[in-house]
């Protein structure tokens, strides 16, 4: 139920002054609340027995003005409470965007647990660069500021605040912030305020707020003020959702449209889609030996995608404007938006209608809260002609034309057009049974238990990738050697492999399989006339899950969260072996199990001397209610049943 706030005691000063302004919070501190009042909320350690640490005090206090201009200042009071907790608090790091940001440390202290100063500044204060990947490197304004503190020691108290001004936002009149109210450990005051002119309306959202904010207006600002107190921490559960009605939230956004930041972003990029004679020509070499259009689209993919390195250079404005297709062909290099804006033009060259999509790489948009802060990624999307598009990531050259990342299929887009209209989209989201991968190994076991036979697996959808990055670089034969023992010993220990097959992992048109030919795989012992055969196969191993989702005690709060039980994928795993003549297998019971959650199979059969085990599980997608926890453990007890890592092989009667 929603409550009023009831005033923190001894957390504002005086609520006229709060009404004028949100406190201008400097090194000499912030006069809208008692420090002392703060401290003496001290602990013993024992009221927290499970706790490492708990939060006195955990505030900010942003200002925004119309412009997109601001600043945003935080203060943590963390009571450390076991030796665990010291390298935690003792060590503090802030980072800013140094082309449009200041950031000032207000101050670092560590206190005793009655309030006395211990040490009033950090022992050591040092700012960098933020540190650039090899890999994928990505050349910033970002700064990283690290500070030591000194006497952190169980029972103290750490005091810290520091302030971020944005001088230039990245659009104007755009901007974004969010608040935690909890926060992963006991808190036992938190307060946000926000200050923004009285006539802007920024977008609000508050999720499962258990009170309500408090507002005031006086002299043209208008200031927002969120406090509660003694907020518990929330301990996490298995499979939770992240949509929940559990976490407490508020997050605020600009008064901008979806359309501000496709026209914003156009004006930066209309301008960066002209190709240059070497380019023209290096088109024509990438596409002579296509024969439609979509051909031609696919080497351009290919070419872009795996040719030209991936760099990043987001100095400024460089973060959100693409370079030109001739600055990206003359260095060889470029990152999401370099890429994707040299294919755009390409596509344009060769007729096709293709335009940038802004998004986030890991999904997560909230489509109320319009804001170019919400994307770090851009691709290309290409308009078919029946309608709809093929969606291309540039920076993902083991994604073949036409592949969404399974990261942000089912998310949020934004397509500019050549126009600056903007175009919300969702991706695709492929059904689990597209993401699919089958294993067979098929082969005759000897009288003395020694297994022949090949080995073969497929990969599709999502599922694809692991052995696409596998199979990307070329082999020497020594590695090829490696990599075939490896294999064959992942299926039955010590057999031996040859005949190893595989595929270009860089081909995207290229079927995804491996296989090869095992042999003197001692796969079964022998017991008396009795083999005991090892399945080459995991069982249903949940008994772990089982456990732990049984041994809380506590009614479950969030929502189950359905992929992540198994994942929206579908794999299949099937053995046969024809049997020594006159032998049969004892056939352990077959289990079948359905749910929303998902459906497991294992099926155990014999024809003739051949024995037949096939295991398959598909994971499903969707959320629900914390109340269906039983039905989950029930349908997991299920595929538990299937425990079989071992079929008795005996002489048939009368054999």
């Amino acid at each position: 139920m929603m409550r009023v706030a009831v005033p923190v005691a001894g957390l504002l000063l005086a609520a006229q002054a709060l009404a004028a302004q949100a406190p201008r919070i400097t090194e000499r501190g912030d006069p809208s609340i008692r420090s002392d009042t703060i401290y003496r909320l001290a602990v013993p350690p024992s009221a927290y027995p499970d706790e490492a640490s708990i939060l006195l005090l955990d505030d900010g206090v942003v200002i925004y003005e119309a412009d997109g201009t601001g600043s945003r200042t935080f203060r943590t009071v963390a009571q450390v409470l076991t030796q665990e907790a010291v390298e935690l608090w003792g060590e503090n790091t802030f980072s800013y965007d140094a082309s449009r940001e200041r950031l000032r440390l207000n101050w670092a202290r560590v206190l005793d647990a009655q309030g006395n100063v211990i040490s009033d500044k950090p022992t050591h204060d040092q700012e960098s660069l933020a540190p650039v990947s090899e890999q994928a490197p990505v050349y910033s304004d970002q700064k990283v500021r690290r500070i030591s503190l000194g006497g952190v020691a169980p029972g103290t108290i750490v005091d810290f605040s520091y302030t971020v001004e944005t001088i230039e936002p990245v659009m104007p009149g755009d901007f974004l912030g969010g608040w935690s109210v909890h926060t992963g450990r006991p808190t036992r005051r938190s307060r946000y305020l926000l200050e923004i002119p009285e006539g802007l309306n920024p977008r609000i959202v508050e999720t499962n707020l258990n009170f309500r904010r408090i507002e005031s207006v006086r002299a043209g600002r208008r200031v927002l003020e969120w406090s509660t107190q003694e907020v518990p921490r929330v301990e996490p559960e298995p499979f939770m959702a992240d949509s929940n009605d559990v976490l407490m939230h508020i997050s605020v956004a600009g008064p901008v449209q979806w359309a501000d930041v496709a026209r914003w972003y156009h004006g930066l990029a209309r301008d960066r889609y002209a190709l240059t004679p070497g380019i023209e020509a290096k088109l024509a070499e990438v596409v002579k030996d296509a024969r439609t259009l979509d051909d031609s689209l696919r080497a351009a993919h290919r070419w872009v995608a795996q040719d030209l390195r991936y760099v990043s250079l987001s100095l400024g404005i460089g973060g959100y404007q693409p370079r030109t297709p001739a600055s990206v062909f003359e260095t060889q290099y470029g990152d999401c938006k370099d890429k994707a804006t040299l294919f755009i033009a390409l596509a344009r060259r060769m007729g096709a209608r293709a335009h940038p999509v802004l998004l986030s790489s890991t999904g997560g948009v909230e489509r109320t809260l319009p804001s170019i802060n919400q994307f770090d990624h851009m691709i290309a999307a290409v308009e078919r002609p029946g309608g709809g598009y093929t969606f291309l990531d540039l920076t993902a050259d083991l994604i073949p034309y036409g592949e969404v990342s399974p990261s942000y299929q089912g998310e949020f887009g934004l397509v500019v057009h050549e126009d600056g209209r903007a175009e919300e989209v969702t991706f695709p989201l492929d059904p689990p049974a597209r993401n699919r991968t089958e294993t067979v190994i098929a082969g005759e076991l000897s009288a003395d238990g020694v297994f022949a036979g090949r080995y073969l697996e497929t990969a599709a959808g999502g599922m694809q990738y692991n052995l696409r990055g596998a199979f990307a670089n070329p082999f020497s034969e020594r590695e090829l050697q490696q990599l075939t023992r490896s294999l064959a010993n992942g299926i039955f220990e010590g057999a031996t492999g040859d005949s190893l097959e595989i595929f270009d992992g860089r081909d995207l048109r290229a079927p995804t399989w491996v296989g090869l030919r095992l042999s003197n795989a001692r796969a079964a012992t022998r017991s008396g006339e009795t083999l005991i055969l090892s399945l080459p196969m995991e069982s249903a191993s949940v008994q772990g899950t089982i456990a732990d989702l049984e041994a809380r005690s506590e009614a479950r709060r969030f929502p189950i969260d359905v992929a992540a039980v198994v994942g929206p994928f579908e794999d299949v795993t099937e053995f046969r072996v024809t049997l020594p003549a006159g032998y049969r297998a004892r056939l352990p019971q077959n289990v079948s199990a359905q749910s929303v959650f998902g459906r497991y199979s294992a099926e155990y059969s014999q024809e003739g001397r051949e024995l037949r085990v096939v295991r398959r599980i598909a994971g499903s997608r969707g959320v629900q209610p914390p109340e269906r926890i039983g039905d989950l453990v029930a349908w997991l007890k299920e595929m538990a049943k299937d425990d079989v890592k071992f079929i008795v092989i005996e002489p048939a009667a009368g054999g």
